[in-house]
């Protein structure tokens, strides 16, 4: 992982490598055994004292998938390994899918070509050797050919800076920074700020131990029914049975999840037609809103407000009091902020325990030693946990900070916005390579199976390199210029940019504001292929200066 806590000390010659990976999460473990199996020597790092990434750090109650989930959140590559693990649930929780990634660095035997408890603080390219040299915070120094970036799109915590909160006495946690230890909440006065993924998934879970729990809203949500379930034997299974017909209509899908997607449009069918489906979908909850439902609700203004409406009905007719229920009421597009499932959410304010404080109406003034102060009054707490989600996408890279040719860091080149080609490669930044980054489909796909895509068309890239003896590729910066439309054209075909959000930015101050994830979905690894076939279109190559980093693999 990258860049954490004091600076690189400094040590002897560098141990050489072909790659050096950072992250050993979902990611930098495929990265890792992709790279393995193409003969390439690698060493990969890591902060955490394990593997795992967003899943080894965000412990928090309640913590699970919360998107399409088991069977089908896991790699694809092997079909063993599809054999030797049975998934329980359809939105596994956390320690289960850590539970999965350990057993799978068990299974490859990962863990020998990882340093944990080890930040990268420093990466730079070497015009003249055309490597890259990483130094870690445990002394360590590394070169390699290539530089894998496998940091993670939620891996960054974001830290609100309110007057008064480092005066705050009691006990303070962040989502994601959860303690390994227990966290107990019996009798405590427990204040949650933020109502995104994290803090829904954690509210109903603090409220059933607190002694009272404060909930510090600052924008209400639309949030759906998990419809968590087990999944039984017969199904995993079938699973099993038919996985290879079930990889292909993942590779097919704009998710890459195995679904029927409605091809109709919402305005197409009459207000009891879709009235219907949304409260079936509603019944069986899971992703099937976002997945399944009218193609046209993140793209037309009338059909949104169709799927907005009833959600804000259900929403009323869950919380029992009216004024409770008008605060935790969405106004902005459905959909166009990360879609929440919930277990218990709206149900959680008919609790006598749980008071909500609209900060739209009521904000925080500071934080005192033992309170949080808001417009109307203190409110008297004993912890505080900070559900405040991440500086997503692009705030891992920033802060790793690698330097490119000439000594540019990335917080140059990237101050304005996040210029990239085909979200994997920077210009001025050579053979450095980015997964699941800013111009990619990212938090928008299946996150196991996009790595594996994305990893694997870096190995092409790199065999590339080799066997033709050439010791550099990167894009130019026409090409990101070009790429940078292709993104801006397809967000702006739907409502997403027109909503404040962390796919925007919004949530980080002085952060570039602009949608920044491709939505084209599997039609980005068709882009992907045919930009290999044009003998990598877009990219400019240098000869190997020579020695063995020339050969191919």
């Amino acid at each position: 992982m990258a860049n954490e806590n004091q600076a690189p000390r400094k040590s002897g010659p560098a141990e050489h490598y072909d790659v050096v990976v950072i992250g050993a999460g979902v990611s930098g473990m495929y990265a890792l055994h992709h790279l393995r199996e193409m003969g390439l020597s690698v060493r990969v790092y890591d902060g955490a004292s394990d593997v795992g990434g967003t899943w080894w750090y965000n412990r928090y109650p309640g913590a699970r998938v919360d998107g399409p989930g088991s069977p089908f959140y896991c790699y694809t590559f092997s079909d063993e390994l599809m054999k030797e693990w049975d998934w329980t649930e359809t939105q596994s929780d956390q320690s289960t899918v850590l539970a999965y990634l350990e057993f799978v660095a068990d299974r490859f035997d990962l863990r020998r070509d990882i340093r944990f408890e080890t930040w990268v603080q420093d990466a730079r390219y070497d015009e003249a050797t055309q490597r890259w040299t990483v130094e870690t915070s445990t002394g360590d120094r590394a070169s390699a050919q290539f530089l894998i970036c496998a940091v993670g799109a939620l891996s960054t915590a974001n830290l609100p800076d309110i007057p008064g909160i480092n005066e705050f006495a009691g006990e303070c946690y962040h989502t994601a920074r959860w303690p390994h230890e227990p966290v107990s909440f019996e009798g405590k006065r427990v204040a949650v700020l933020g109502t995104g993924s994290s803090g829904i998934q954690a509210i109903p879970e603090i409220a059933k131990e607190a002694a009272h729990v404060t909930v510090l809203q600052r924008t209400p949500q639309y949030a759906f029914p998990a419809g968590n379930r087990p999944l039984t034997p017969e199904e995993m299974r079938e699973a099993r049975q038919n996985f290879e017909a079930l990889r292909e209509k993942m590779l097919a899908h704009p998710s890459g999840f195995p679904v029927d997607t409605q091809m109709h449009s919402a305005l197409e069918a009459t207000p009891e037609e879709r009235e219907a489906l949304y409260q079936k979908l509603w019944q069986r909850g899971g992703f099937g809103f976002f997945l399944e439902s009218y193609y046209d609700i993140a793209i037309n203004e009338e059909a949104n407000r169709s799927l907005a409406d009833f959600v804000r009905g259900k929403i009323r007719e869950i919380v029992h009091d009216p004024e409770t229920a008008e605060k935790l009421m969405p106004d902005h597009f459905v959909m166009t902020k990360r879609p929440i499932l919930e277990n218990g959410y709206f149900e959680a304010y008919n609790r006598d325990n749980v008071t909500l404080i609209d900060l739209r109406e009521d904000p925080i003034e500071r934080f005192t030693p033992s309170s949080v102060r808001t417009r109307t009054g203190d409110h008297p707490i004993d912890m505080l946990v900070l559900a405040t989600g991440f500086d997503a996408i692009s705030g891992s890279m920033l802060r790793l900070d690698p330097r490119g040719r000439g000594g540019v860091s990335l917080k140059e080149r990237w101050q304005d916005r996040f210029h990239n080609y085909l979200g994997l490669t920077i210009a001025g930044f050579p053979n450095l390579f980015m997964i699941h980054g800013p111009g990619s489909p990212g938090v928008f796909y299946n996150m196991p199976l996009g790595a594996e895509r994305q990893m694997d068309w870096v190995g092409h890239f790199m065999r590339h390199l080799r066997e033709r003896g050439l010791g550099a590729g990167e894009p130019t910066e026409a090409s990101e210029e070009a790429w940078a439309a292709e993104v801006s054209a397809l967000a702006n075909a739907t409502l997403f940019p027109r909503t404040d959000s962390w796919w925007t930015g919004a949530n980080i101050p002085g952060k570039p504001r602009y949608f920044s994830a491709y939505l084209g979905g599997s039609i980005y690894y068709q882009r992907l292929a045919e930009v290999a076939a044009k003998d990598y279109e877009g990219f400019v190559f240098e000869p190997a200066h020579g020695g063995e980093d020339a050969k191919a693999p």
